[in-house]
């Protein structure tokens, strides 16, 4: 009898994260003035399913996904949470609070851009975008306030290049030829 073929979590993963950094940004570089719909996707869609897509990704094999997804999905939650205790006086986060607490996701994320450089091209070139974004949002934290407008638009390129990879894994299957390439790794 024939396996089940199962679905990649990684389009949920990449369809969560990509989606939800995007509405964020709308909200960073001043075209949405509600931080609302950020939440709400925060906890759902680039939180929870993310998460679910990262621990989908354990039964893979696939420890770069599982790592990346369910933690990406938890900085959502922990993100949206932060700001809804904001919102409610409950454990309230200052903007030196979160610069730290975006610092450490800094520190995460170039561990994670290391790995990437070796997987392919538009992995590396996300993962970058990622790290960049987040140096940007970190400085923006500690004193550069105009650079979250930077950021907002840097993270913009990064939310679309994880939807081009998610677009890349549905499409190609679907059309059974490699329709978007990934492009070689950056190192070898």
């Amino acid at each position: 009898m024939a396996e089940q073929k199962l679905g990649n979590p990684a389009v949920v993963g990449l369809a969560g994260f990509g989606l939800t950094t995007l509405v964020l940004q709308f909200h960073n570089v001043g075209w949405m003035p509600s931080i609302g719909p950020v939440v709400w996707l925060g906890l759902m869609f680039g939180g929870t399913a993310q998460l679910i897509a990262g621990l989908q990704e354990m039964k893979t094999g696939n420890n770069f996904g599982y790592c990346a997804f369910t933690s990406y999905g938890a900085f959502w939650i922990a993100l949206c949470l932060m700001l809804l205790g904001n919102k409610f006086d409950l454990f309230k986060a200052s903007t030196t609070d979160v610069g730290w607490f975006l610092v450490a996701w800094t520190l995460f994320t170039a561990i994670l851009w290391v790995g990437s450089l070796r997987i392919h091209g538009a992995m590396a070139f996300t993962f970058t975008t990622l790290l960049i974004g987040f140096i940007l949002l970190d400085l923006a934290h500690f004193g550069y306030p105009s650079l979250t407008v930077v950021a907002g638009y840097e993270l913009m390129v990064c939310a679309l290049a994880a939807w081009y990879m998610m677009a890349r894994v549905i499409l190609n299957e679907i059309y059974g030829k490699e329709l978007l390439p990934a492009g070689k790794p950056w190192i070898a």
